[in-house]
């Protein structure tokens, strides 16, 4: 750990800006991760996320600013950051032609295992990736959250302090993706970092805090009640009714409503003033025949603030 870089701080950038060519992909970005925190990183597809993890673990070099992970430089050590890091893409990093023991063997000698250790930190991935007894089990012939969870123990064959998983959970079922994040809120709870980019509002309600990347640009930053009560400064409006998707066109037209959505199969209204909208939507629903319904204000969601953020910031910017 490098003297000038706080004790408490795992990951430090500013001003990190990524092009290729004309394109700007990450555009003069700031923040910090603490140790030992869920640190999420979110965006839509094509926002940076993937481009500016790379630059964390030293894969590609940014074109401007500075940063360090670890308290070692991205551009200048990025041998150093490598070797004491875990990382885990959405495409899991395996080799499906390989058993499941020969994954983890290969793993272990990427990272430099000792011989000694190598015994006990096979048996530690196979019980983590609930695969005891599966070592000669094709890869690919697994199911998507063994998958998962066996892409996760090989990162961490060699007990890293920071974890980057990029869209770890992308693809698989919502229960494999809950257990995920089981094991995910263990490894914090033992002092190791998690930087995570996820695209899924409901997962970003586990980290400690998080950043919302839109264009290369971060639009908002705190923890999740920060981000619900903070960064969105309109209201929100929950109509349940039947037939929704028939009515959301319409609801969205009506005055003091600023953009509608589907949420399961109600409708999140967001608004500029939720009483005098409310009024406005009940009058509008019953001249039109809409039969039963209700409207209540609600606590916006994270995947509200996501949505009204990056309207907010397209409107700005005339996009």
């Amino acid at each position: 750990m490098k003297e000038n870089t706080p004790n408490n701080i795992a990951v430090s950038v500013t001003d990190l800006e990524k092009k290729f060519g004309d394109f700007t992909a990450v555009n003069r970005i700031n923040f910090e991760v603490k140790r030992g925190e869920i640190f999420g990183f979110l965006g839509p597809n094509g926002a940076g996320k993937s481009t500016t993890i790379r630059m964390l673990c030293g894969i590609i070099s940014p074109t401007s600013g500075s940063g360090t992970v670890g308290g070692f430089d991205i551009i200048k050590e990025q041998s150093k950051i490598k070797e004491r890091i875990g990382y885990m893409s959405q495409k899991f990093s395996l080799y499906n032609d390989l058993t499941v023991g020969e994954n983890i063997d290969f793993y272990s000698g990427i990272y430099k295992i000792p011989r000694k250790d190598r015994k006990e930190r096979f048996e530690d991935t196979l019980r983590m990736a609930d695969l005891e007894g599966m070592e000669s089990r094709i890869t690919a012939t697994l199911a998507g959250g063994w998958k998962q969870r066996l892409a996760l123990g090989c990162a961490l064959l060699h007990k890293p302090n920071i974890i980057f998983l990029d869209e770890p959970t992308s693809g698989v079922d919502p229960i494999t993706r809950a257990n995920f994040w089981g094991v995910i809120k263990d490894l914090a709870a033992k002092g190791v970092t998690v930087f995570v980019t996820t695209h899924y509002m409901d997962e970003a309600e586990n980290c400690n805090r998080m950043v919302l990347i839109y264009h290369g640009t971060i639009i908002a930053s705190g923890t999740p009640e920060e981000m619900k009560t903070n960064c969105m400064k309109d209201e929100v409006l929950e109509i349940v009714l039947e037939n929704s998707q028939d009515w959301l066109d319409r609801l969205s037209k009506i005055e003091g409503v600023k953009e509608a959505a589907l949420f399961g199969v109600n409708i999140h209204a967001v608004v500029y003033d939720s009483p005098k909208a409310a009024s406005g939507i009940k009058k509008f629903l019953k001249d039109n025949g809409a039969g039963k319904f209700s409207i209540k204000k609600i606590v916006p969601s994270l995947e509200d603030v996501f949505v009204s953020s990056i309207e907010a910031y397209d409107k700005e910017h005339g996009k």
